[in-house]
Order: structure tokens, then C-alpha cells, then sequence
């Protein structure tokens, strides 16, 4: 099963930028739509953006414009450019497939606080 490993997060001011990374352990290319999730304290987690090989993206309306998400299949990674961040954003952000990889798929996640 690939095992999906989250870095790039942090503390950073309101408005502030973080690129996220997601690297699997086998392929992803055969994977149709992989997606970038979060789950803020005491919420459901929630997929923010997604993306159909590297062609179609789409994104929740909470981060419409600000958020670009993007994958290189050769290095097996996806990626999540945040800009424009705000408070509300802070959560543990996590990738998977969409519908998300049966079993104990969801790694770590990488924690973002956005906070002044």
C-alpha cells in the first residue's frame, strides 16, 4: 500500500504563504484525483482542493483563489501552494486519493497555525 508522507507546514502571520508537500512511497500516476484535506480542533476533516492527473483542479470556496494545488507524477509527490493564509486555515493538512486509499492510508499530516 503507498504510504503518503506530509511536510512544508508551520506557524506563519495572516497572510503569510506555505507550500505543502506530499510524498508517496510507490506511484501515483495511476491515481485518477488525489486531494489535499484538513481537520481543524473539534471539526470534521474536509478536502480543501483536488486535482485530476495535472489537468483539472478544483478547490473549496473557502480557499478559491488563494490555494493552488498541483502534482509531479515522476517524483510521485502533490503539492499545495497557500497563499493569502488566514487564521481560519489553521488545521492538519493531509493528502490523499479521492475517495481516499482503503486501510490505514492517511499519514501524519502537517500541522499549519496561522496566527499573528
Amino acid at each position: 500500500q503507498v504510504q503518503l508522507v506530509e511536510s512544508g507546514g508551520g506557524l506563519v502571520p495572516p497572510g503569510g504563504s506555505l507550500r505543502l508537500s506530499c510524498a508517496a512511497s510507490g506511484s501515483i500516476s495511476n491515481i485518477y484525483q488525489m486531494g489535499w484535506y484538513r481537520q481543524a480542533p473539534g471539526k470534521q476533516r474536509e478536502l480543501v482542493a483536488s486535482i485530476i492527473h495535472s489537468r483539472s483542479t478544483n478547490y473549496a470556496d473557502t480557499v478559491k483563489g488563494r490555494f493552488t494545488i498541483s502534482r509531479d507524477n515522476a517524483k510521485n509527490t502533490v503539492y499545495l501552494q497557500m497563499n493569502s493564509l488566514k487564521p481560519a486555515d489553521t488545521a492538519v493538512y493531509h493528502c490523499n486519493s479521492i475517495p481516499p486509499m482503503p486501510g490505514d492510508s492517511w499519514g501524519q499530516g502537517t500541522q499549519v497555525t496561522v496566527s499573528s
